[in-house]
This record gives C-alpha cells, sequence and structure tokens, in this order.
C-alpha cells in the first residue's frame, strides 16, 4: 500500500477548463487543500464551483494544469488506480443521486459498491448485506428508523441525511459536498452543514462544501473561497472576509446569498452537537 507524507490532499497548478465552443469553466486555478481542512466555495450561479467540484471527484480532467490527488499526477491515473482515487472521495450533490423505489438501507450501502464485486452488490438487492453498518451510519445521520422504508417516501431533508449516510459508508477521505442544502429549508439547512462539519471532525476527513448561502459559509468554515467567473476571486480566512469582497464577488448582490434569519452571527469556533 502506498504511503503519503504529504499534508496535501490537493494541488491545483494554473488549472483550465474549456468545454465546447470555447467555453471557459476555469481559468488559472491556484489552490491547495490539506488533510483535515474544512473549506467553503462561494460564488454566483455559473461561477465554474460545480465544475472544480467534478474535476476534484475525478469525474472530469482538465483541459491544462496540475492536479495533484494525494501527490499522485491525476492525468497520469488510468483505470483501477482511477477507480482507487475515485473511491477515496465521498460526494453529496444537491439532487441527492438516489435510487428512489429502493429502500434506504439499499441507498446507504451503495457506499460499499466501490469494494463489492458484481455479483455481491447484486445479491445485495435481494438480501441487503451488512446490514449493521447501514443501521450505525442512519444512527449518525439521526434516522435509524427510516432503515427499511421506500427512499421516495423520505422528505428532501430525509433524502440528503441518506445520501450522507451513504458516504459515511464509503467511508473515504475526503468529503465533497456540491450545494447540498439548497432545496431544503434554511433551518433544516444549517442541520445539514454542522452534521457534515461534525462528520469531517470525528472521523478526521478533509471537507470541501460548496454553498448558495454567504452566512452558511461565514459561520461554519474556517477558510472560504470565492469564485467568480471561472477564478479565484479570494481564499482567505473567514475572519479576513470583508463586506466590499462579497459585494464584488456577487456584483453588488450577495445579500440574495445570505440566510441572516437562520444565522444570526458568525462563529468562528463551536462544538457541534450530535445531530443523532
Amino acid at each position: 500500500m502506498r504511503t503519503v507524507n504529504s499534508t496535501q490532499q490537493y494541488r491545483l497548478a494554473e488549472i483550465r477548463k474549456v468545454f465546447a465552443r470555447d467555453q471557459v469553466a476555469l481559468d488559472r486555478i491556484v489552490l491547495t487543500v490539506c488533510r483535515g481542512e474544512r473549506v467553503a466555495l462561494i460564488g454566483p450561479s455559473g461561477a465554474g464551483k460545480t465544475t472544480l467540484f467534478r474535476l476534484l471527484n475525478c469525474t472530469l480532467r482538465p483541459t491544462s494544469g496540475k492536479l495533484w490527488i494525494d501527490d499522485e499526477d491525476v492525468e497520469s491515473l488510468n483505470g483501477k488506480d482511477l477507480r482507487r482515487t475515485r473511491s477515496r472521495i465521498g460526494s453529496v450533490y444537491q439532487q441527492h443521486n438516489l435510487v428512489p423505489r429502493l429502500r434506504v438501507i439499499h441507498n446507504v450501502l451503495a457506499g460499499q459498491l466501490g469494494r463489492w464485486a458484481t455479483l455481491q452488490s447484486l445479491l445485495s438487492l435481494f438480501k441487503p448485506a451488512d446490514v449493521e453498518i447501514a443501521r450505525q451510519a442512519l444512527q449518525q445521520v439521526g434516522m435509524p428508523e427510516k432503515l427499511l422504508e421506500r427512499t421516495d417516501e423520505l422528505s428532501g431533508g430525509q433524502q440528503q441525511r441518506v445520501a450522507i449516510a451513504r458516504v459515511l459508508v464509503q467511508n473515504p477521505d475526503v468529503i465533497l459536498a456540491d450545494e447540498p442544502v439548497s432545496s431544503v429549508d434554511p433551518s433544516l439547512a444549517s442541520t445539514i452543514v454542522r452534521l457534515l462539519i461534525e462528520i469531517s471532525q470525528n472521523r478526521h476527513k478533509t471537507l470541501i462544501v460548496s454553498l448558495h448561502s454567504v452566512d452558511l459559509a461565514l459561520a461554519y468554515f474556517p477558510r472560504v473561497i470565492g469564485i467568480k467567473e471561472g477564478r479565484v476571486s479570494f481564499d482567505l480566512e473567514t475572519s479576513k472576509i470583508t463586506e466590499g469582497m462579497l459585494e464584488d464577488l456577487y456584483s453588488g448582490n450577495f445579500r440574495d446569498h445570505s440566510m441572516t434569519e437562520a444565522i444570526s452571527e458568525r462563529v468562528q469556533s463551536v462544538a457541534y452537537p450530535s445531530v443523532g
């Protein structure tokens, strides 16, 4: 097994991503994210945040520049090595990416697919394996009683927790969450963000979250990166971000991206209670 000595989880050097018709989604991105960091990405719609996430979870490759994950050049990864790297990255999406008609237990245990053989995966649809692992993951997200319910009978917030439980079962080194709370109400959004942070702290995971809400980013993350027009506008400790920077990032409309009713103050350092 390869031993990684570097504290750097991600290193991006002059990353560009260009789609058809010369559409530049990312332009000369330079970033480093260390192991165990908690980082929020903010910026207007179309800024390039989702494209950046797809590069970070290896579902896209850059047009130019270099991306290293655990000191490995992603461009050199193919086949088994690429699958191994992807298995160490857990992703939570806005749309959950669950199979609605399956029971919750099946969706949670999908986090094991990267380690299961094809036959084992098929057999688990009829008789779920590792039931206790799924139950424990649901316990951590506060809904163990939903283990055998159909996923499409759950609320949007509950489905997002199932998606997080799936990542718990996967047990990756990195958790990437792309707009994980944009479809839930403000009070639940805060709960889900706290849950992700609690998991990253307790399990020593690197956490990178893209957020529509400026206030959530400022309240719960020690480091915030602003993305605008495919470039890094700022990359700072939360305490150093000014209202002027946010006005510039959102072209004077950053209050449209806040949740001041749900978050009354910035939280620089807090002990997060168990959500379960």
